[in-house]
């Protein structure tokens, strides 16, 4: 029973060894070492005993004395980091034939190049736990340990220690975490932990006195040694004797080790970029930030953009067109600059996301001027994508479902060299799938290439591309409201109608290609210099719908023929630094972007079509005559110069400041009336944010920042320019609390106060076309949660409460909600794996996804009503292989996405099935 209760309660990333002396039984040595990792791991689960003989002997360790490394309890009082207590690299180590534990960084021109990190910081790929006759040892798995330096101070009852250069990475690249809850007696807890970009911490937590720890240099890596309660006021052993060859009954009692590996639930996420552009625990960033990891899109198949951000409280559709959807977050548009694709604007790309290269997506609430610029106040949105592996890892997924669809992915990675500091990925999928809808049919292609190279021990080049394609057919989502959302009394609107024509179809296809390089000039400084370009090239033949005639069954339509192309060049150089002025730690972030980023129509051109019956439609009739074609073109040039300081002043109280200046200038031209327009702006955006940490899992946080976005693109009905746009304003006051309820559940609540002014809204005279009306104020509560509950028992949720309304407008009454944006809404996913016996590797995954009701126009002229949508999974996991089976909107319940206008509104997907096979070499 022990034994079972021990493998429930572990979630594996990588591999977790654990040594058991016989004729000490398994379950009895191992139950209380437990390991929690955060990540995900590409490996099955595999259960394997083997003979270990590291144990046998230690005659190849240096061993560093007690007194010299466990300070004693009166020194630890000062809690100055170092003052009192030898740096492991100033003790002088007796002569052996194993290495210096500690030295300075190798050199680039090192004799052994096989002992290198590989240009950055050193992967320490699995952490082992071992019981020992003096309690247990904790080892740091790594080749080349002897580059990694240690420095340990003490506090109060905890050993600290600071290893320099390393990070704890499994082999696929995922970090994690490794605690062990009460494995000795007197001992709290040992854990293993990254705190920053280039540096692990092991924090060993005594129960009433400051634990002794012995530390050993051995060649599968660093060893700590800690001694339980009863055995550390032992007085110092008698150097150790050679040990005799074993007998046949020692060789029986030999121990053995313990090898498991798997995936863990990887729902909750520490740390990330987003929210300052270094590397920093979620926990200290004074702004809200939700991530959808990898293991939540593999347990829901997610394939696109939109069904990844359902798991993100606050975000909902504001339009779906063909193979583009965009979104809103706190009740305001996130689109153009809002985009971002591992920390770098990628407004060129449009809404188009291919998720079989993307690692996870993450999303900042509220404006991100100062870190990312021109970007609307509402949020950005973060795509990390999938970086190579220094192991060799192959996947294969085929999904087949509803509606005839199809897809094939396929994900390869490794080194490309003997000495893994050439590295690649490439991911690749097609995708070719029916609808619900009438005559709509979609085809997607993509194919991704990344090449990350170690030039020398400090620097890295990562080169990356992206290519899109999708067709689509037959593409009009929209129907009346009146008929769908309102009564209509010739009947109800089927989900399946298509208001256009057969014939209808879109062409779109994206390239990317970009670099980040980074090189560090020491542990403390580097330099980061990225670029990315893209372009986009769109063509549509559509109808669209226009006024229902007085009927209530007459539809009247209209047809265009558009060409567009955007095209984005994002060049971005920061350097990144960590000082101390007295005993207050900084670190500081200064940079500078530019920006260009053109949108251009080469033809636009529409007539009148056939009026249609929405009851019985009659499709394929004459058209109209095309009118002169329209083409423009909007170039906008910035430049932005940021600074941010990320300040400790205590352990618990840490302050963020920030600023940003902008400066823009914008032409825009219109060929067919043969005008121009020119606008040019500069801003500067402050941030301030404050954390205090009360207790180490609380976090409360205030923050203020300020947002500036160009009014781009601005064409006047009829032809020519407006040139009398402002840019737009944005501010945001946000307090919150951030928990960690326990080592492996972690949650946010938010309050926030945003305004957004000199708006851009669509005319509603004329679609198509914006004007600027005023004023914008969005007030929230915001909750997320996400982690593990139980051993395989892991869930995401949310809720928010958004009162998103126009404060000041010309044309709408103050007052009114702004549109897809319901006050109350709620996100639940959760999965559970059975862990042991006959059945394991079986599990099942629930989803509850609820809209309140929700304005569809400015106007307020109508409200889509609330939703329940309610998801499931059935999955199986065993080893390499995966067998999954997920259930959308399982109830088959009749819902809207989203509204534009009075005959613009969409339906939701109805209940479909899609099963997917899954192969991890």
């Amino acid at each position: 029973m022990k034994s079972d209760r021990f493998f429930q309660s572990l979630l594996l990333t990588g591999v977790v060894v654990v040594f058991i002396s016989t004729p000490v039984k398994a379950q009895d040595a191992s139950e209380d070492i437990q390991d929690q990792t955060s990540g995900k791991s590409t490996l099955g689960k595999e259960f394997v005993i083997t003979k270990s003989p590291r144990l046998a002997s230690n005659t190849r360790k240096t061993r560093l004395q007690k007194s010299q490394i466990a300070s004693s309890q009166q020194r630890a009082k000062s809690d100055k980091t170092t003052k009192n207590i030898p740096q492991l690299r100033e003790i002088q180590l007796p002569a052996t034939n194993a290495q210096r534990l500690v030295q300075s960084p190798t050199p680039t021109n090192s004799p052994n190049p096989e002992q290198r990190s590989g240009g950055q910081v050193i992967p320490i790929t699995g952490v082992k736990a071992n019981p020992t006759q003096a309690g247990i040892e904790v080892i740091l798995e790594t080749p080349v340990g002897e580059q990694l330096q240690v420095t340990n101070r003490s506090t109060g009852n905890n050993f600290i220690a600071d290893i320099s250069r390393g990070q704890l990475r499994l082999p696929s690249g995922e970090p994690f975490v490794f605690r062990s809850e009460k494995p000795l007696a007197g001992i709290t807890e040992i854990t293993v932990t990254n705190i920053d970009a280039n540096t692990v911490r092991v924090t060993v937590v005594g129960e009433n006195a400051l634990p002794a720890v012995e530390l050993f240099d051995d060649n599968v890596g660093l060893v700590f040694g800690i001694n339980s309660a009863t055995t550390a006021t032992q007085p110092p052993q008698q150097p150790e004797t050679p040990q005799e060859e074993p007998t046949a009954q020692q060789e029986q009692d030999e121990p053995i080790e313990l090898v498991v590996t798997g995936e863990q639930d990887g729902y909750s996420v520490t740390d990330t970029t987003t929210g300052t552009r270094t590397d920093t625990p979620l926990r200290d960033i004074p702004q809200s930030i939700q991530v959808v990891p990898q293991q939540v899109l593999r347990d829901q198949q997610i394939t696109r953009l939109d069904d990844a951000l359902r798991n993100v409280v606050g975000v909902t559709q504001e339009f779906n067109s063909g193979p583009y959807v965009t979104y809103r977050i706190r009740g305001f548009e996130a689109s153009g600059n809002n985009l971002l694709r591992n920390g770098q604007v990628d407004a060129g790309a449009g809404e188009s996301v291919e998720l079989s290269s993307v690692e996870r997506v993450e999303v900042l609430k509220g404006p991100a001027s100062v870190l990312f610029g021109l970007g609307n106040p509402g949020g950005s949105i973060n795509i990390i994508t999938k970086r190579p592996l220094s192991e060799p890892f192959y996947g294969i997924d085929a999904t087949f479902g509803s509606n005839s669809f199809y897809r094939g992915a396929i994900d390869l990675s490794g080194p490309l060299n003997d000495l893994k500091t050439v590295l690649y990925r490439l991911n690749t999928a097609y995708r070719n799938s029916g609808s619900f809808i009438d005559f709509y049919n979609s085809e997607h292609f993509n194919i991704s290439p990344v090449i990350s190279v170690a030039i020398g021990e400090r620097t890295n080049l990562i080169v990356e591309g992206d290519y899109i394609e999708t067709r689509d057919s037959g593409f009009t989502p929209f129907v009346p409201v009146i008929g769908s959302v309102l009564d209509n009394p010739n009947g109800k609107i089927p989900r399946n109608r298509n208001v256009g024509e057969p014939s209808d179809e879109i062409n779109a296809s994206l390239s990317r290609i970009g670099y980040q390089l980074e090189h560090k000039f020491n542990d403390n400084w580097s330099l980061r210099n990225a670029f990315l370009f893209s372009f986009r090239d769109y063509s549509d033949k559509r109808t669209f719908p226009g006024r229902l005639q007085a009927d209530n069954r007459t539809l009247n339509r209209s047809y265009r023929e558009f060409d567009f192309q955007s095209t984005s060049y994002n060049l971005t150089t920061n350097v990144v630094g960590k000082f101390s002025t007295g005993s207050i730690e900084h670190q500081l972030l200064f940079g500078i972007d530019l920006n260009s980023f053109e949108n251009k129509v080469p033809k636009f051109t529409s007539t009148t079509a056939a009026p249609i019956d929405i009851f019985n439609p009659i499709y394929r009739q004459p058209r109209g005559v095309l009118s002169p074609e329209i083409s423009n073109t909007t170039v906008t040039n910035s430049l932005g110069i940021y600074i941010q300081d990320q300040i400790s002043l205590t352990d618990n109280l840490k302050v963020l400041l920030g600023g940003r200046f902008d400066a823009f200038d914008q032409k825009s031209e219109d060929f067919s009336a043969d005008t121009e327009s020119n606008l040019s702006d500069s801003a500067f955006s402050p941030r301030l944010g404050i954390v205090y940490q009360p207790i180490p899992a609380i976090s409360l946080y205030a923050s203020y920042i300020n947002s500036f976005t160009p009014g781009s693109g601005v064409f006047l009905f009829g032809g020519g320019l407006d040139n009398s746009v402002e840019p737009e304003r944005g501010r945001q006051y946000e307090v919150g609390i951030k928990a960690d309820l326990n080592d492996r559940l972690s949650a946010t609540l938010a309050f926030y106060d945003l305004t957004r002014t000199n708006v851009l809204t669509e005319d509603p005279d004329n679609p198509g076309f914006q004007i600027q009306t005023g004023e914008q104020n969005s007030q929230g509560i915001e909750l997320n949660l996400a982690g593990e509950i139980l051993p395989g028992w892991n869930f995401i949720a949310g809720y928010a409460y958004t009162d998103a309304r126009i404060t000041k407008d010309n044309t709408y009454d103050p007052g009114n909600q702004l549109p897809n944006t319901p006050y109350h809404s709620f996100n639940l996913w959760t999965t559970y794996e059975i862990q042991k016996g006959d059945l394991q590797g079986i599990g099942f995954g629930l989803g509850l996804f609820f809209a309140g009701d929700r304005a569809g126009d400015l106007g307020n002229t109508y409200d889509l009503p609330s939703y329940l949508r309610t998801d499931a999974a059935i999955f199986y996991n065993r080893d390499t292989f995966r067998f999954a089976l997920n259930f959308k909107n399982l109830f088959d319940v009749e819902y809207f996405e989203n509204g534009s206008s009075a005959t613009r509104v969409n339906y939701g997907q109805p209940f479909t099935v899609q099963g997917t096979v899954s192969w991890r070499f």
